[in-house]
């Protein structure tokens, strides 16, 4: 019961034709849909409308964020969880928002948007669900299968972890803590991956980064040629976090916003214990063969 995975992510963007043309031919998600002011984009294993919404904006920004519940009462439990811990919460008809039923929306301690979605238009994947073959020929780009996770700032992050586990029922499977023994950082599971998202120190509002999940190291490999080849800013990688034990690349869009692809780790119970780094380790929590983060990827979008 409750959170599922992540629905879909959406972001603005100054450039929108330019934007679309990264995400379709470089990432390669397929377009969904269209209108005057935004793009809805999904990967080709992704039976959901969309899970990455662009949308044009005078300036750069990160729009909100929507995960799936599990049931359509969960709708209404979390409502009266979320509004007895302080915050209120709007009702979102179906149809208002592209591909989506009803909902509900509310401002997260971090100051991020947030919709759960139990209801959501199904567009089917690129495979038959009969006797489906293993990949899908002709796809452009890198080619992930699915959106996996959302890496977001927060000025208070104990604070915003204890909201998403308390009240929305995250599972904390790692965490970065501080010389005093704060939370610099928290990574958070539902689905039984590493983490569905994740909060670093930052301003309120900020998004690190959104990734996109390969099904192996060759994949992320790939995934660097792709790269180089069409000239996109690398951030960092190929290489692996001691977080997560995932192998991973982060990169930039043409307008600056981060991106990431990854794959590996392991399985987090649902009794699974946290596992804590401490701060003299950020550096090989972080990318773990380098032993230290680079400068540019202490930037955050806000």
């Amino acid at each position: 019961m409750g959170v599922l995975r992540l629905s879909h992510v959406d972001v603005q963007v100054t450039d929108l034709d330019l934007a679309t043309a990264y995400y379709t031919e470089v990432i390669g998600m397929l377009e969904v849909e269209r209108d005057d002011t935004s793009v809805y984009l999904k990967c080709w294993d992704e039976v959901d409308h969309h899970s990455l919404r662009l949308e044009y904006a005078p300036r750069l920004g990160f729009r909100g964020m929507t995960y799936k519940v599990e049931r359509e009462d969960d709708l209404s439990d979390l409502e009266n969880k979320i509004t007895r811990y302080g915050f209120p919460v709007q009702r979102i008809s179906k149809g208002e928002s592209v591909g989506q039923g009803e909902s509900i929306r509310f401002a997260t301690p971090t100051g991020h948007t947030m919709d759960l979605v139990y209801d959501v238009e199904k567009v089917g994947s690129a495979l038959p669900k009969v006797n489906p073959p293993v990949y899908v020929d002709g796809l452009s780009g890198i080619a992930p299968p699915r959106m996996d996770h959302l890496l977001v700032t927060a000025e208070e992050v104990g604070e915003s972890a204890k909201f998403f586990q308390d009240v929305l029922g995250f599972r904390l499977t790692e965490q970065l803590l501080d010389g005093d023994g704060h939370q610099m950082a928290v990574w958070m599971e539902r689905s039984h991956r590493p983490h569905d998202l994740a909060f670093v120190r930052g301003p309120n509002g900020g998004l690190h980064h959104f990734a996109y999940w390969l099904d192996d190291w060759d994949h992320v490999r790939r995934s660097a040629d792709i790269l180089a080849f069409n000239g996109i800013a690398v951030d960092a990688g190929p290489t692996r976090h001691g977080i997560t034990r995932g192998n991973t690349i982060y990169f930039f869009d043409p307008l600056g916003t981060r991106n990431e692809v990854f794959t590996g780790g392991y399985r987090p119970d649902v009794d699974f214990p946290t596992i804590t780094w401490t701060e003299e380790n950020l550096g090989r929590a972080v990318f773990y063969y380098e032993g230290v983060p680079n400068e540019r990827f202490l930037r955050v979008h806000t």
